[in-house]
This record gives C-alpha cells, structure tokens and sequence, in this order.
C-alpha cells in the first residue's frame, strides 16, 4: 500500500516508516498536521496513520478534512489518551481504527493489515433506505433530509454485513472476523464503540436505536422498520 504517516515525534515518525517500509509498503511521512492535510489532499494514498496530538492543525482536525475529501480512504488514529470518550471522538470524526501508545510493532502492523483489506468481492448493495434516511455504501454517506453524514469504510462494513445477514442475529466474534479482519481476540469493546459510533450516524434516536438492535448475551441484528 501507499501509506501516509503523520507524527510530529521524529523518533517514532522513522521508527514507523521504517516499519512499514519493511513489510513492503510504501511510505510518505510528515510531522504537523498542516502538512498532514496538504499531502493527503495532494497525493491519493490507501491508508492514513494519523497522530492525535500534532503542531499546527491537531489530528481530529486532520481526520475531519481528510475523511470529507477522501471519504474512502482508511485512516488509523495513534493517541496517547486512553479515555473511552477520546475513541469514541476519534471515531466519530472519521477515523476507522484507533492505536494507544506505547503500542507494539506487532500490533501496528496488524491494524494497517486489516484497514488494507477490501470489502468482499461481490456485495453489489450500494444502497439502503430505511427510516427516512439514505444510507448511500457506494458514496459512504447517509443522508437524512438536509444532513449529511460521512461514513467511514469499516462502519460501511459494518452496514453491509448486517444487512446481508438481517435475518438472523450477527455474533460480536462475527463482526470482528469479517469486518475487522480479526480472529482468536473477542475484543468486545471495539466492536461495541463502532456500533455506538455507528448509531449517532444512523438512528433518529441511538439512545433507542432502530436499525442495529442489540440482542442480550448473542451480538447485534439489522432491522428494516420499527
């Protein structure tokens, strides 16, 4: 992949292209987020790692003006805040995954794998409405009257999964194979933050959500109408 690494830490910025170049990809790095913003607009590139605290421009700032111009574009947050509420902002302003530092190579390098990856070839749904809302998967955007909302390639996953299976339950172990690329690690909690993060994009109401429904002890299933 043609990946672009934005950190301000020179130690760690190397450490991380030199990483990525090892495994075969190659990388662009910057250490500001102006710089950040002006080569990801510039050049196209298919995968983002994005410091959260940069000089300049911070990277929820980067996030937001990278995912509106290049919406298919995945990009992997690095934060040293571990709150809940910081993942869940991250997520919430494009970001598909997020990383917390001190964080391993192992790990990193598992992350930019999965966010590489491609939808399964075959799913031709383009398109859902439901609920007043259309969800467009090919633009990865829902819109709802005159609001627009930018989806991020792992929350269209998200949306195409559930949707191609809305007739039964779709298990958290489930999800995180096929959407997240992950297996033999149930964590839970990523998969719980992206729907949560999810729903605020999709229901009227996600404190009593319609689409995604949860059911108690199994995972999550897609319904049509309330």
């Amino acid at each position: 992949m043609r990946i672009l690494v934005v950190e301000d830490e020179a130690s760690l910025r190397d450490g991380i292209v030199d990483l990525l170049t090892g495994d075969g990809h190659d990388v662009a790095a910057v250490g500001d987020g102006v710089a950040g913003v002006e080569a990801g607009l510039r050049d196209p590139f298919d995968l983002v790692v994005l410091d959260l605290m940069l000089p300049r421009l911070d990277g929820m700032e980067v996030c937001r003006r990278l995912r509106a111009a290049r919406p298919g574009t995945p990009i992997l947050m690095l934060t040293a805040r571990g709150s809940e509420d910081d993942k869940v902002r991250g997520l919430m302003e494009g970001a598909d995954d997020y990383v917390t530092k001190p964080f391993s190579a192992r790990e990193l390098l598992a992350r930019v794998r999965v966010l590489g990856r491609r939808a399964p070839a075959g799913d031709s749904l383009d398109e859902v409405q439901v609920d007043g809302a259309v969800i467009d998967l090919a633009r990865m955007v829902v819109v709802r009257g005159e609001t627009r909302t930018t989806l991020t390639p792992r929350e269209v996953g998200i949306v195409r999964w559930l949707h191609r299976h809305q007739d039964r339950v779709v298990t958290r172990a489930e999800l995180l194979e096929q959407v997240f690329g992950q297996r033999g690690d149930l964590q839970t909690r990523a998969v719980d933050m992206a729907i949560a993060v999810l729903r605020k994009k999709l229901e009227l109401d996600p404190a009593r959500p319609a689409l995604i429904i949860s059911v108690k002890g199994a995972g999550y299933a897609w319904r049509l109408a309330r």
